[in-house]
């Protein structure tokens, strides 16, 4: 990466106050971010003061006179003329983008500053609030000065149809049934975070490693950000996908697994798993957010991130209660897949009333609904009596951004790898599995056709016309 060129903070502080003179857009675009505390140069401060209380009351910048006319202080005056004198040293040009980048990091390393000596203040006098602190720090940081009023739908309508034309870049899950209800797979870019979640050991994690699996296997890079289990258990988990050696077998046939983990670099040459272990409940959203960014600075730009579970994070704030702390967690991650430009996939718990329940809904999210809320697509897991001896698990969509909900299909598990395969491989496997059990296969109405297990293939392969 290129080194970032130095800001001079204080001859910036003559370049911020000029342009808020000149531009009235610039001004109401930084004014709500700057504070009078950010200038070092007393004559410059008691300026902006000057300019933002005119502004406040009569929404237009001031000129020259009018600002006279308020500055009824003779040292007022004096700073106002001191200031204009000033402006002779700077250029009266600029780039906007440029301007706006530059000013965006002022506005950044100024707030910074004021929130190291605020809390060293603090400090002294012993009054510490250490997630006040956090959450200054994590404001000063995320500060965006947006130069963009939106998309302007009736004066754009020949853009908006050409886009209309474009497909979005997706990644597919590796499940077909899914990615049609996706509307192809995975947002590429982002924007879009993904929820798996159902009962306590439904296979929440089994879920989330064959995602991480099946998206490896495209040559994608992923990063797997465990709070649950060890980076171990969940590297052999991943082994046990790729090479369908028995979990349980792995360390009995560490050759062939070799030999196949060696073969498949070379086949796949540009997938990249990067497995990383937090405790639970240690780590918050901006944790997460710093290492990811180590990870972009080392040359690793993840292509997804799967995060086990969105429920052991750490809400940024303290104090907060239950669905507070949970949707507040869950928006700051959904923000993650802005700043990374990559799909986000997670999971969470089902509460009591879903034990026993199939196709549980999104009231029965555990701790805070404001998680189903604010998720782009919630997939429900299940099992149901005699699915262990069948080996298969039930799949639903209770909420998607993207297509169709309300609809369910099935996937096989082995549990001897934790592989999933999707809905065709089922059919298949299925043709030699003929146990009397009713098994309910729908599509978009929950009240669908009852068949049994004889015409489980049938019923599969016309899932998308029920």
């Amino acid at each position: 990466m290129l080194k970032q060129l130095p800001l001079d903070l204080e001859l910036y502080e003559n370049i911020v106050i000029y342009n808020a003179l000149m531009d009235q857009g610039y001004l109401e675009t930084i004014i709500h971010y700057v504070k009078p505390t950010f200038f070092k140069n007393k004559n410059l401060r008691t300026v902006y003061e000057s300019i933002s209380s005119y502004y406040s009351e009569y929404k237009k910048v001031p000129n020259i006179t009018e600002l006279k006319t308020h500055l009824v202080d003779q040292d007022k005056r004096d700073s106002l003329k001191e200031t204009i004198l000033s402006f002779k040293n700077i250029d009266k040009k600029y780039d906007k983008d440029v301007l706006l980048k530059n000013t965006e990091r002022f506005i950044k390393e100024k707030s910074v500053l004021n929130t190291v000596l605020k809390t060293s203040l603090d400090i002294q006098t012993g009054s510490i609030n250490p997630s006040k602190i956090l959450k200054e720090f994590e404001t000063a940081c995320n500060i965006s000065l947006i130069d963009n009023n939106g998309f302007d739908y009736l004066e754009s309508i020949d853009k908006h149809c050409e886009d209309l034309q474009q497909v979005f870049n997706v990644i597919p899950t590796g499940w077909k049934w899914l990615d049609e209800k996706f509307g192809g797979g995975l947002m590429a870019e982002g924007r879009a975070l993904y929820v798996f979640f159902g009962v306590t050991n439904v296979g929440k994690s089994i879920f989330l490693g064959n995602m991480a699996t099946n998206l490896l296997n495209q040559d994608k890079t992923v990063v797997l950000i465990s709070l649950e289990m060890p980076e171990q258990i969940y590297a052999k988990r991943i082994s046990s996908q790729l090479s369908k050696i028995p979990f349980c077998d792995l360390k009995l046939q560490t050759d062939s697994l070799k030999k196949h983990l060696n073969q498949y670099k070379v086949t796949n040459k540009n997938s990249k798993l990067i497995i990383k272990e937090f405790p639970p409940k240690t780590v918050s959203p901006l944790h997460i957010k710093a290492y990811l960014e180590k990870l972009v600075r080392s040359g690793i730009k993840p292509d997804a991130i799967v995060i086990d579970y969105l429920n052991l994070i750490a809400p940024s704030n303290t104090g907060l209660d239950s669905y507070e702390s949970v949707k507040q967690i869950t928006e700051e991650i959904r923000a993650l897949s802005y700043t990374f430009s990559c799909p986000i996939i997670s999971a969470t718990q089902a509460n009591r009333s879903a034990f026993s329940t199939p196709n549980p809904d999104m009231d029965m999210t555990s701790e805070s609904m404001g998680l189903s809320h604010t998720v782009d697509a919630q997939i429900s897991i299940w099992t149901e009596k005699e699915d262990f001896e069948l080996g298969i698990i039930h799949m639903g969509i209770v909420k998607n951004r993207f297509g169709p909900r309300q609809c369910h299909t099935v996937l096989e598990i082995d549990y001897d790898t934790l592989s999933l395969k999707d809905p065709d491989d089922v059919a298949k496997s299925f043709s030699v599995k003929t146990p009397k059990k009713q098994y309910l296969s729908t599509d978009g109405d929950l009240n669908g056709s009852v068949v049994n297990t004889l015409d489980l293939i049938e019923s599969l392969s016309l899932d998308d016309e029920n």
